[in-house]
């Protein structure tokens, strides 16, 4: 007996140390300043080794929760509502510098299961097989949503035998059109968000979920990002673009009524990023690096996420965590809220919340799990960068060979970060397999994870026998966002009553009268004059949240009575920059529209197709740097990453230019000034591709110049022929000499 005690002491022992892993203390210099490691190993670490070079704020520490062999290449993370986590791997995304084999379905998601409640995983299964680079995943009920990459259409899978592997496949949003961006230029996302709204980064569309399957619903404006897409409590959504070097832009407002953004929503401060390691493989090249050799400013940008856990400190909720892989970091920004103008700023001087001296460690997403604890997706892999950057004669390419970063493939973690003194709520969930009328519940749940599936399954099931348990939640709960959840569940099950919107456009609290005005945005658009007279009194709001949203519902109502309010609101709130920049944004387009759409009748059919087809491309591909309306990208501080359009004289000079710099693409400085990144080649889109992207440039933005026919564009590609390096404005000039 004795002796069975001490062998349990012993595996107890060796629990613990498997369990918690002691960093490696970063070097200070004497007035407490972070000493950068100038010489860092590329050699893969193992997970345990791996650990002990993340470096957290104090108090914080990581638990491992899956890594290789388990999963492979992970880049996005997807709990069902029974606590099931889905990950998608991109086993194919650059295992060389030259991206070998991208294009093979041999990319997976996985299902992972934590069976004993230790936090680690320990039961895996391969969902899906045969993929091409998933990029988007999103559970709805047994079901996943799931988009891969080159291919618009969402598909949704099912475990119908319970073997654990999808054997259902069905096509919920069907979009034929062929997409050739390149992979880091495609959407991301498929988040549920509070208002029921499935939204996605890049495409000016939106979802809803309806009877199985998605319907699109257009947005007069592009909401731009990239990779990565974050909700938080209120609804409100924080996009990036790596390409743009913006490490958050358009979440001034919801997307539906279009972009907004300010030069000093935040810093140069806050662009700066504080590495703790030498950060050579930046493909912004030398003026990305400091001399120290760290990098300087965003640049990888991507994965974000509001935490809205309930298993770390309070001041972390509500906190916006932005991963960026080529500096092997992770910011925390403070959202600061200034009259309805959202800022961010760097919760740490010069510093940041989560960094590693691993050159492999590579956060690509974040999370909030539903034991409440903040969760990250570490692709842990050499190179970062896909090979439009890594080319031969690119700057990536001999640091990537230097440093042997080509080796080190197929790997990846998922890690918790967890907080001394704190447990992780061990609550398995089971909303899966729960009735309706449990699940109430869950929406005044202090988890943000839980109260969001509650949410969404209870809508996806579209059980309305439960809607007077939801009414009493939304009428008399003591919770501010349980009030919100059941009011937009009530709207999702489309059982909300008219007298209990009206009583929550005059709740106490600020939040629930702004959600109750925005759930009016539907019947308002359809010119709901009775709802509009209820909403006037909003005007006089004490909150500015309520006010600036009162605008935005009204933005797409042209009666009298909207008009009147509207003009009221900027004229009696000018201290609400965000709602005024907003009204002022809209209307400025609206009147550009009416202008380019005149000018654009006068032309023939076809030139009008083109055009068209244009604008699409420009706005999914080329807003992300060049801005959406051509003037740059606006994300606070100084330092555009691509050149300005909008009116400039090579775009309105010889076309012949522009179609060189499409066709293989431009580096080196525009007139005179030096940007951090390249224009990657398009050439390998067709004729038509270009010149419908080139003749929008021309004759949008305030530009006024010939089309480009694809004629144009295949003079110059039988001229040029195989061509393997991007131009410089140098050579171009030459040519006309």
């Amino acid at each position: 007996m004795k002796r069975k005690f001490i062998i349990y002491l012993i595996g107890l022992s060796l629990l613990a140390i498997t369990c918690k892993v002691t960093q490696t203390a970063l070097n200070r210099d004497a007035n407490g300043k972070i000493i950068v490691n100038l010489s860092p190993s590329p050699a893969y670490l193992n997970p345990q080794e791996s650990m002990k070079t993340i470096h957290l704020q104090k108090g914080y520490h990581l638990e491992l929760v899956a890594s290789e062999p388990m999963i492979n290449e992970p880049v996005a993370i997807a709990w069902d509502g029974n606590g099931r986590l889905f990950v998608a791997e991109m086993n194919t995304y650059m295992q060389d510098a030259n991206g070998t084999g991208e294009g093979k379905r041999i990319c997976t998601i996985k299902r992972l299961e934590d069976t004993n409640g230790d936090g680690k995983m320990d039961k895996s299964v391969v969902f899906i097989d045969s993929l091409l680079l998933p990029r988007m995943i999103m559970t709805l009920d047994d079901r996943l949503l799931v988009a891969e990459t080159y291919d618009n259409s969402i598909y949704s899978y099912k475990d119908t035998n319970g073997d654990g592997r999808a054997d259902e496949k069905k096509k919920v949003f069907s979009n034929e059109t062929e997409n050739h961006n390149n992979l880091e230029h495609q959407r991301s996302g498929l988040v549920w968000n509070l208002d029921n709204k499935i939204y996605v980064t890049v495409e000016n569309v939106r979802y809803k979920y309806d009877n199985g399957m998605l319907k699109s619903e257009y947005l007069h404006e592009g909401p731009g990002g990239q990779w990565g897409l974050a909700n938080d409590n209120y609804g409100k959504l924080y996009f990036s673009a790596a390409g743009g070097e913006a490490p958050a832009l358009n979440f001034q407002q919801n997307p539906y009524y279009g972009s907004l953004d300010f030069d000093d929503q935040y810093d140069n401060d806050f662009q700066a990023v504080w590495p703790v390691i030498s950060t050579p493989d930046v493909q912004g090249g030398a003026g990305r690096l400091r001399p120290d050799s760290t990098l300087n400013h965003f640049t990888a940008c991507t994965g974000q996420s509001i935490f809205r856990g309930n298993s770390l400190p309070t001041d972390l909720n509500g906190d916006l965590l932005i991963c960026e892989p080529v500096g092997r970091l992770i910011r925390r920004a403070k959202v600061i809220n200034t009259n309805g103008k959202i800022t961010l700023k760097n919760a740490y001087n010069k510093e940041e919340f989560i960094a590693s001296t691993d050159m492999n460690f590579r956060p690509v997403n974040s999370a909030t799990g539903p034991d409440g604890c903040l969760y990250i997706v570490d692709m842990y892999r050499g190179i970062i960068q896909e090979s439009a950057w890594t080319k031969p004669g690119s700057y990536l390419r001999p640091q990537i060979t230097k440093r042997g970063l080509d080796k080190n493939t197929s790997r990846g973690r998922i890690y918790r970060v967890v907080y001394d003194g704190i447990k992780p709520d061990k609550t398995l969930p089971r909303m899966l397999s729960i009735p309706s009328a449990q699940l109430v519940q869950y929406l005044a749940h202090p988890n943000g994870w839980w109260r969001e599936n509650a949410q969404k399954i209870l809508v996806i099931r579209g059980d309305k026998s439960i809607a007077a348990a939801i009414k009493t939640m939304a009428t008399t709960s003591t919770s501010q966002l349980a009030r919100i959840h059941a009011l937009w569940t009530l709207n999702g099950l489309e059982v909300l009553e008219r007298q209990t919107l009206l009583g929550a456009l005059k709740d106490k609290d600020a939040q629930v009268r702004k959600t109750a005005v925005w759930i009016c945005d539907e019947a308002v658009k359809k010119g709901d004059d009775q709802l509009v007279n209820a909403l006037a009194p909003l005007k006089d709001d004490e909150s500015a949240d309520v006010r600036y949203q009162l605008a935005l519902t009204l933005r797409f109502n042209e009666s009298e009575q909207a008009n009147k309010i509207k003009e009221e609101l900027v004229a009696a709130h000018p201290a609400d920059l965000a709602m005024v920049a907003s009204q002022k944004k809209y209307q400025n387009q609206i009147s550009a529209r009416v202008a380019n759409d005149l000018a654009h009748m006068k032309l023939a059919q076809t030139d009008q197709q083109t055009l068209m087809e244009g604008a699409t491309i420009f706005k999914q591909l080329c807003a992300t740097c060049h801005g959406a309306e051509g003037k740059g990208v606006i994300s606070g501080g100084k330092g555009m990453p691509a050149p300005i359009l909008a009116g400039a004289k090579d775009v309105n000079g010889d076309p012949e230019k522009l179609i060189r710099i499409l066709l293989h693409g431009l580096s080196g400085p525009v007139d005179g000034k030096n940007y951090a990144d390249v224009m990657p080649a398009l050439g390998f889109n067709t004729d038509d591709y270009i010149a419908s992207v080139l003749s929008y440039i021309r004759n949008d933005m305030g530009n006024k110049a010939q089309l480009v026919k694809p004629a144009d564009v295949k003079k110059i590609r039988m001229l040029v022929g195989e061509r393997n390096k991007p131009w410089t404005i140098k050579e171009l000039d030459a040519l006309k000499k």
